[in-house]
């Protein structure tokens, strides 16, 4: 699905979602990933059953300056175990959830605001 453009200067913009995959900032990137202020990684995760500690360390490690993590769960929200959750909080990362559509919709809003904001999106088809 394509999304409507904004131009938040050289931040990471989400432009589409779907096919298993993402376009942001004029790349495409095939499978789940962590978006950052500037940059993406790409996480291999089908959901978030296999959502470990590890993958959240680009956040808390990193110096990343992340206030707010949207967790774009695939197609419905689901939760995060409480073992993520304290490692997001000891971090002083806020966490909310939603569908995959509303992250990237969110994501492109909070980013076009100047926020400190990450998203960990899980790929839809």
């Amino acid at each position: 699905m394509e999304l409507t453009p904004l131009r938040p200067g050289d931040r990471s913009l989400i432009q589409a979602y779907g096919n298993g995959g993402f376009k942001i900032s004029e790349h495409r990137f095939q499978g789940s990933v962590i978006v950052l202020e500037k940059s993406v990684i790409e996480v291999p995760l089908a959901s978030l059953d296999g959502l470990e500690s590890a993958h959240l360390d680009a956040l808390t490690d990193g110096g990343t300056g992340t206030d707010i993590l949207l967790v774009g769960c695939g197609v419905e929200a689901e939760k995060l175990n409480q073992d993520q959750r304290d490692h997001l909080r000891r971090a002083g990362i806020a966490v909310d959830l939603m569908n995959t559509g509303a992250a990237c919709r969110t994501f492109n809003f909070l980013q076009a605001e100047g926020r400190r904001v990450a998203a960990l999106l899980i790929a839809v088809d």
